[in-house]
């Protein structure tokens, strides 16, 4: 793993170094925070723990770095991105065996998570060379009152400094996700990786170095948020920050100053499922929405709103399929996995218990070993209990029984979260209807939630976020117009 050659100088001892000026650093704190393996809860790797005097000096680099890396022609940020993107790839194992041990990702999932990187890294510099390689050209005779006397030559040019906040649940995708619009933009980049996940992320990193990037364009950074955080996210040297995770991303919004921002953060998304749907296709999907990666994700179908005249049939259909998942260490690639931390698993089985005392129906017993969560639907859920609102991040399904499309509606729009829903039905025209109510950032028809393929638009309305991603989204938003006019002495047009 890290210790193999290509990853050696990226670690000092037991502890991981930060990235800055193209080198591996050790911090001069001399701490190092601690990363937890939700398997066996044991510590099982440490990171550097960075000051705020080195947040200064990562900064004061990449917007240094970023002045010269604006003037790399376009044709060669696409090729170091490609050539990142073919290293990243190569070393897909050990990059994938610090998911499992850092966020409990199964095995298969965490390789198809850095081979999914590697792409999305190559789509982008392909779509950062047609997109950014056009520019407008506008005259002004068009508006009324003018004569042509003036040409507008526009084009998109980079912010600056981008600050990424990734998530723990994909460290290493919602990285790559927001380093390589910024990059292929010519933007610098500062990455500020979760705790779990840090390792994963730093692994990551060293294949943009190994690929050539100058020193100052990306840099990566570990510590405490308590200590680091703020610092960070309101560093007058920073131009735009693009962040994935919860609550946090509110906090952020409101302390960031004048700069654009990229925030995905919470999801509640639900399913409704109508009395003509195909409900061995609505429990297929239930299951895959609710239940990959523990439900460990803003996507996952966080509740199901199913019409009353069907909900006894679809209910009975996801209990059996909930049945056979497999439940264990991510290492034999089991279907439910440890959920990330303690704290977690507290405030998942906190839901349930409120659940249970207020009468709802449990399909299967509730079960905890650890972080352990064994897969749980509960049926009969009211509004009056906490899960049909609050988002558990968690091996568990909550089922509200509706007695009208409105009912489904109203129950999903109520929500403080709009990031994605889906339906079932057979009707493509009820399907289109209801979805136009819905007042979320995506609605997807007879499938579960899904972030991507990563060149769809992906965005949330209301707590769910600001702006949208998706690698052409993200190339724009981290790039703003440059307009440069030419003024003629008389009217010129251009003859056939």
């Amino acid at each position: 793993m890290a210790e193999t050659a290509t990853f050696a100088e990226i670690i000092d001892g037991d502890v991981f170094k930060y990235y800055a000026d193209g080198e591996w650093k050790k911090s001069s704190s001399g701490k190092s925070v601690p990363i937890i393996n939700p398997t066996t809860r044991n510590t099982h790797f440490k990171v550097q723990a960075c000051t705020q005097e080195e947040v200064n000096r990562i900064v004061e680099s990449a917007k240094t770095a970023q002045k010269s890396w604006a003037k790399t022609p376009l044709w060669k940020r696409a090729e170091l991105l490609h050539k990142a993107a073919a290293i990243l790839k190569e070393h897909k194992a050990p990059i994938a065996e610090c998911l499992v041990k850092e966020i409990a990702k199964p095995a298969k999932d965490a390789v198809t998570e850095v081979v999914r990187s590697g792409d999305l890294v190559s789509y982008c510099a392909e779509e950062g060379v047609r997109i950014l390689g056009e520019g407008k050209f506008l005259v002004s005779d068009s508006f009324p009152g003018n004569e042509r006397t003036k040409y507008c030559l526009t084009s998109k040019i980079p912010l600056g400094v981008v600050l990424a906040i990734p998530p723990f649940n994909y460290p290493v995708n919602l990285a790559v996700s927001k380093i390589a619009p910024a990059l292929i933009a010519g933007n610098s980049l500062v990455l500020k990786p979760p705790t779990q996940g840090a390792v994963a992320a730093l692994h990551m990193v060293h294949c943009f170095h190994l690929a050539g990037f100058p020193k100052g364009v990306i840099s990566c950074v570990t510590g405490k948020g308590s200590e680091i955080g703020d610092f960070l996210t309101m560093h007058p040297g920073v131009n735009c920050i693009s962040f994935t995770g919860g609550d946090t991303g509110i906090a952020i919004s409101k302390k960031a100053g004048m700069i654009p921002l990229q925030m995905e953060l919470g999801g509640k998304d639900a399913c409704i499922v109508l009395e003509d749907a195909d409900l061995d296709l609505a429990a297929a999907n239930i299951l895959k929405g609710g239940f990959s990666y523990s439900g460990q994700r803003c996507t996952a179908v966080k509740v199901v709103l199913v019409m009353e005249s069907v909900a006894d049939t679809l209910v009975e259909k996801v209990n059996a399929k909930v049945a056979k998942l497999t439940v264990g260490p991510p290492e034999d690639d089991c279907d439910i996995t440890p959920v990330v931390t303690e704290s977690s698993a507290n405030f998942i089985e906190g839901l349930v218990m409120d659940a249970k005392q207020k009468g709802a129906t449990f399909c299967q017993e509730y079960r905890r070993e650890g972080n352990l969560i064994w897969p749980l639907l509960l049926d009969k859920i009211r509004p009056d209990m906490r899960i049909a609102w609050e988002e558990p991040f968690g091996p568990v399904m909550p089922v509200i029984r509706i007695n009208s499309v409105e009912e489904g509606i109203h129950h999903c729009n109520a929500s403080n979260f709009g990031l994605q829903g889906c339906i079932f039905t057979r009707d493509i025209n009820k399907a289109i209807l209801i979805s136009n109510a819905m007042e979320t950032g995506t609605v997807q028809i007879n499938s579960a939630p899904a972030r991507g393929p990563d060149h769809f638009p992906f965005q949330g309305l209301k707590d769910s976020g600001i702006g949208s991603q998706g690698i052409t989204n993200s190339i724009n938003m981290m790039t703003k117009i440059k307009s440069t006019v030419i003024n003629l002495p008389s009217p010129s047009y251009t003859m056939g």
